[in-house]
């Protein structure tokens, strides 16, 4: 027969392994349960920008604006009227002193227009008491040119500037 010590001391180390060998339990593996969408948003976005700078906007895009149904009439009595059509590709447009496209057009050197242009409104406003002044252009002509006639005939003081868009020639 085997002695077997049953002393305390020997009691609690014989089932139990050496402190060398003690089981150590990991800690469960959590699974990251946030993504960073950082990257994802600036690709978004990069994206975006490209498809919007190398876009070209189509004429099936362009929308048809409704016809204006609210606005005050200027009357033709009160008004010097100036007249701009459009003369084609690369042409400046034919600038006319009064509605339509009646008599000859001034001058094409843009210095000249707006000498004419300025004594015509001063003569309007100063002689026949005309506080307004009408500028149509067609539907073709573009804004700068606009800006450049409505320019010439604002520096008269006290006047009002219309501006009107005829849609036929």
């Amino acid at each position: 027969m085997t002695a077997v010590d049953n002393s305390p001391e020997t009691a609690a180390t014989e089932g139990d392994e050496s402190p060398a060998e003690a089981v150590v339990f990991r800690r469960p593996i959590r699974d990251d349960t946030e993504m960073d969408i950082t990257p994802m948003i600036d690709m978004t976005f990069l994206l975006l920008i490209f498809f919007i700078v190398t876009s070209r906007p189509t004429m099936e895009n362009m929308i048809d604006l409704p016809k204006a149904r609210y606005g005050s009439g200027v009357s033709e009595r009160s008004s010097v009227i100036i007249t701009m059509a459009d003369q084609g590709a690369n042409l400046p447009p034919a600038v006319y002193l009064g509605d339509g496209k009646a008599g000859q057009p001034l001058p094409d050197d843009p210095k000249l227009q707006e000498a004419e242009i300025l004594r015509a409104v001063e003569a309007g406003f100063q002689q026949e008491g005309k506080s307004d002044v009408l500028l149509k252009a067609e539907k073709g002509i573009k804004h700068r040119e606009v800006s450049r006639v409505a320019a010439a005939a604002s520096q008269v003081e006290g006047i009002k500037l219309h501006l009107a868009v005829m849609e036929g020639s």
